[in-house]
């Protein structure tokens, strides 16, 4: 178990343990990942198991490749339909806010939320918590939001309800947090998780399949021609930049999460300590930033780029265009030379 955990959900686990049927949301991040619909779709097998009635919503659409996952039927798209999820929100007895710790990261569904006299309880492993929580379940030494799910239903006694369902989405957000279990936020307690949850029916060769070997044409030839046109090396700062304009997107038929991982390829060049990725989404330009060593991401999105996350994981955005979001991160670079080349 983690060393540091702020864990106020004491009456939270008696309340969900309780004869009351209770209406319960769970949400995450706009434009989620594995770990959040991991952590989402596990949370909702779990509670549901106990009885309640459970519905997940999401602020947007999020990647064909984690479409396979147990109930992704079931998921409720608010862009979609806005109506329908308020409704279901406002009448909400809990709301369970996975894989985020600010409600702008869930875009105008963080609206809904604030609104609903629903007891907001976050699950999350982020840095600096915003404070719109009634329960938390929360640290930065867990390599995923899946791995705190997992230690909430342990510490709930009720491990005996991972079924392989719940398992599969488990395991799917902590192989995808952990980049296949190789990111230093990896720990001891996250392969004994993984184990488990194999020994619980978690098929794991599988799951690596449908997530990492479903690419369509189109993203692998994207993908050769960032390798071969669009990486920019500044050598003199140790950093990779890749920036994709809304023309290109279009040109490669990029669909959501489609440009996932794409950041990490300066950072596997030798030398790179610091690696961003911009991308032109026309409403806003969205950031990816990706460190090795001791340099913070997260500070240096959320002094410059309305962003945060991990400290060797960002992401940001600008509402300035795509070439004035490119120059002013090379602006900004100098500022940081002494840590990214000591």
């Amino acid at each position: 178990m983690m060393h540091f955990l702020q864990d106020t959900t004491e009456e939270l686990i008696e309340k969900i343990h309780g004869s009351l049927k209770l209406a319960i949301v769970v949400t995450t991040h706009h434009k989620p990942d594995g770990d959040a619909m991991g952590s989402s779709l596990a949370l909702n097998g779990y509670l549901t198991a106990l009885g309640h009635a459970v519905s997940v919503i999401t602020p947007t659409d999020y990647p064909s490749f984690l479409h396979w996952m147990p109930n992704h039927d079931d998921v409720i798209i608010f862009e979609e339909k806005e109506a329908y999820c308020s409704t279901l929100t406002l009448k909400a007895d809990l709301i369970f806010c996975v894989d985020f710790n600010d409600l702008k990261r869930i875009n105008n569904f963080g609206l809904v939320v604030a609104k609903s006299q629903a007891q907001k309880v976050m699950i999350d492993h982020h840095l600096e918590p915003s404070g719109f929580d009634d329960y938390r379940f929360w640290t930065v030494e867990a390599s995923s939001s899946c791995e705190l799910v997992y230690e909430f239903i342990r510490k709930a006694n009720d491990t005996n309800l991972i079924n392989q369902s719940i398992a599969n989405c488990l395991y799917t957000g902590m192989m995808t947090d952990t980049g296949s279990f190789r990111y230093r936020g990896t720990s001891s307690n996250t392969h004994r998780i993984i184990a488990d949850l194999i020994d619980k029916g978690a098929q794991n060769s599988l799951i690596h399949e449908l997530v990492y070997d479903t690419n369509t044409m189109m993203r692998l030839k994207l993908m050769g021609f960032i390798l071969y046109h669009k990486i920019e090396i500044l050598s003199e700062f140790n950093t990779a930049l890749i920036h994709l304009s809304h023309e290109e997107l279009m040109r490669f038929e990029i669909r959501t999460g489609d440009t996932e991982g794409f950041v990490n390829f300066g950072l596997s060049i030798e030398g790179i300590r610091f690696s961003v990725l911009i991308i032109d989404r026309t409403k806003l330009v969205k950031m990816s930033f990706r460190s090795k060593g001791d340099f913070s991401c997260n500070e240096f999105a959320r002094a410059y780029f309305e962003g945060g996350g991990h400290k060797n994981a960002a992401g940001g955005q600008s509402t300035s265009s795509l070439e004035a979001t490119v120059a002013r991160f090379k602006e900004i670079l100098p500022l940081y030379k002494d840590q990214l080349t000591k």
